[in-house]
């Protein structure tokens, strides 16, 4: 049950100077998928191309986005190969090759000064050191994405190793590093456990890269919204306080094994004003709209939306389509 006490002064402050702002976006309904307002191609132009001074984000599947802050471009866990290793299928295979499509990745990534990593398994890291050797961005990720960024020869200048709990200044906008956790499969255990202490061989499959302990972030724009990322769909709910997004971008559970995700991370969060669903599609299949999602994930993000509006339901659920443009 929805409790009012929980709207502390600071959070009806926070959301009486916001106003009455609302997402912008074309063909926008709360709790259904947006019309996208721009093609694949289109869209990294458009990003290219933004005004000074306005912020935009772009989903890029799973838990990835490309965030456009004028001029600047933050992305967190590009991962835009999507290639087939069977784990849709029921024929996941650990030992498929890491594969990088520069064919698809160009003509969305023209730029970037930040790639923000929640974690190091293929489906989020796979595309990083592509993308920061082709764009010069800074890696930010744990202490195992600094070392697998240099088995793939990225300069040690270009890697920001982080724990949690930092706060970084790039001027226009801040980025808060969190401390967090992978969510759990159904024999509450993960794939591909463990860290790299040390620089291993350069990864050839996607056993090599280990779930690396996990991170969220979030960033805060100038003048602009608060942002919260998740990678993953487990938290460590001390780590959460007082960070009170406006927007938080809420990894589907894959499993129950999570014991009341959605009312503690609602409550940890301060009920953000807008919820966005994340890692629900099928990330083994192309980047186009609308986006493809197996029957368990279908429910599964309906349910995930049924707690988001059960546990906060003042916030707005926002179910994000590729590539399109969306204004906070």
């Amino acid at each position: 049950m929805f409790d009012e006490r929980s709207y502390d002064r600071r959070r009806f402050l926070r959301d009486a100077a916001a106003g009455a702002a609302a997402v912008s976006t074309a063909g926008l309904a709360a709790g259904a998928p947006a019309r996208a307002a721009t093609t694949a191609a289109s869209g990294a132009a458009a990003a290219g191309t933004a005004r000074s001074g306005a912020v935009s984000f772009r989903w890029w599947g799973t838990s990835g986005w490309r965030i456009d802050i004028g001029n600047r471009t933050v992305l967190v866990d590009p991962y835009l190969s999507r290639y087939d290793t069977g784990l849709f299928t029921g024929a996941f295979d650990d030992g498929t090759p890491l594969t990088v499509r520069p064919t698809v990745i160009d003509p969305l990534v023209d730029r970037a000064e930040n790639i923000l990593v929640t974690h190091t398994h293929w489906d989020h890291f796979n595309d990083v050191p592509y993308i920061a050797e082709r764009t010069g961005a800074r890696v930010v990720g744990t202490l195992t994405a600094y070392h697998l960024g240099l088995a793939h020869g990225l300069p040690s200048g270009q890697l920001a190793p982080v724990k949690g709990g930092e706060v970084l200044d790039f001027g226009a906008y801040t980025v808060e590093v969190v401390s967090s956790l992978h969510s759990r499969n159904g024999a509450w255990s993960m794939a591909f456990p463990g860290v790299r202490v040390s620089r291993p061989p350069k990864p050839e499959k996607i056993s090599d890269l280990p779930e690396g302990d996990t991170l969220a972030y979030q960033i805060r724009v100038d003048g602009g919204p608060s942002v919260f990322f998740m990678g993953a769909s487990d938290f460590a709910e001390r780590n959460l306080v007082g960070l009170a997004p406006d927007v938080a971008m809420v990894a589907s559970a894959a499993t129950t094994s999570t014991a009341d995700y959605v009312p503690r991370l609602m409550a940890a969060l301060d009920y953000p004003k807008v919820v966005v669903p994340v890692h629900w599609d099928n990330f083994e299949t192309p980047l186009t709209n609308p986006p493809t999602v197996a029957p368990n994930d279908r429910r599964r993000l309906d349910d995930l939306i049924a707690a988001v509006r059960k546990a906060s339901p003042r916030s707005r659920v926002l179910v994000p389509e590729y590539h399109t443009a969306y204004h906070f």
